[in-house]
């Protein structure tokens, strides 16, 4: 058996296409909605979803700025930036592009973004809606995973589900959604006992632990959904020939431009799963149609009165 491929190209044009019809009924209204991302120094994988961020944007005819402070900006700086993007009333979403440097407290500048304003969905309100169940902005990795599942027919309902990866960011927003969608729910990481008896057990698999090809075939349940989030980037020739040396199309690759992106999960899973998405082209081409579609849905409700809620420190945002 090989596996059904999830392409998440072809899944994110979809979005667009339905993006696209809402962001010009919003347009009629006079309504253009705009999204704010802050790229801190000089990280050059940063620089290259900023851009992609960016020119998504532009393909859809959302408005965009980039905000490019240094990177010895201090705490200081990025909450007086924050606090101008929270008052500005024609940005609708801001994006604090991750990793911020060490001088930088992330939480805080997380916190300081005002909820409504929230694409990532990352701050504690967002996450704080989540758990309850009720309409927020939504991280957009675990928001682009459900589309996946929706739109190519994989039923949640009553479905076994493992996630490997307990992240703030990916693992366990991942997990509520599943559980919300009625699946049955397992968050597994590193520590975790007879990781592989475990995650045979699933329906659906959600790899997100960032280690390369770290899911085997011998893990996965015949018939499984495969969900891989991971994006590894190898640029070590002794790492490359460790990882990939069984693996003639990633070796090739490696060797022709010196990287190559590899998921968490062994490209042997598709001998085995039912269905299973590829790194890349898979869960990342989601994320960037989350992040848009969080910022229309942010558009919308905050002109129509129904902004979600706002602490007075995070549209203040003061040091």
């Amino acid at each position: 058996m090989t596996a059904r491929t999830l392409n998440g190209s072809l899944i994110r044009d979809q979005i667009y296409t339905e993006l696209q019809r809402e962001i010009a009924a919003l347009g009629a209204a006079g309504i253009r909605p705009g999204l704010a991302a802050v790229l801190v120094g000089e990280n050059a994988a940063s620089q290259i979803y900023v851009r992609s961020k960016i020119a998504a944007c532009e393909q859809l005819g959302l408005a965009s700025w980039l905000h490019t402070p240094a990177a010895t900006v201090s705490t200081e700086e990025m909450l007086a930036l924050i606090a101008e993007l929270n008052a500005r009333k024609d940005v609708d979403g801001i994006l604090v592009q991750l990793p911020l440097p060490a001088q930088v407290d992330t939480k805080r500048v997380l916190e300081a973004v005002d909820p409504g304003k929230d694409v990532d969905g990352l701050h504690p309100v967002s996450l704080g809606r989540l758990v309850s169940g009720r309409a927020g902005l939504v991280a957009c990795t675990p928001a682009g995973i459900m589309e996946i599942l929706r739109r190519s027919g994989i039923p949640t309902e009553g479905a076994d589900a493992v996630v490997v990866g307990r992240s703030d960011i990916v693992g366990k927003p991942t997990a509520l959604l599943l559980m919300h969608a009625n699946a049955s729910v397992t968050i597994c990481h590193s520590k975790t006992r007879d990781l592989p008896g475990v995650v045979r057990r699933a329906d659906i698999v959600v790899a997100a632990i960032g280690r390369p090809f770290m899911i085997e075939a011998s893990w996965i349940r015949p018939g499984a959904t495969v969900i891989d989030v991971g994006t590894n980037r190898i640029t070590a020739a002794a790492e490359a020939e460790r990882i990939v040396a069984n693996v003639p199309a990633k070796l090739a690759q490696f060797r022709e431009k010196g990287f190559v992106l590899v998921g968490d999960v062994h490209p042997g899973v598709a001998e085995v799963a039912g269905a299973i998405t590829p790194v890349p082209g898979g869960v990342g081409p989601l994320t960037i149609a989350m992040l848009m579609s969080n910022t229309v849905k942010a558009a919308r409700l905050r002109r129509a009165g129904t902004n979600i809620v706002s602490s007075p420190s995070a549209i203040a945002a003061k040091p």
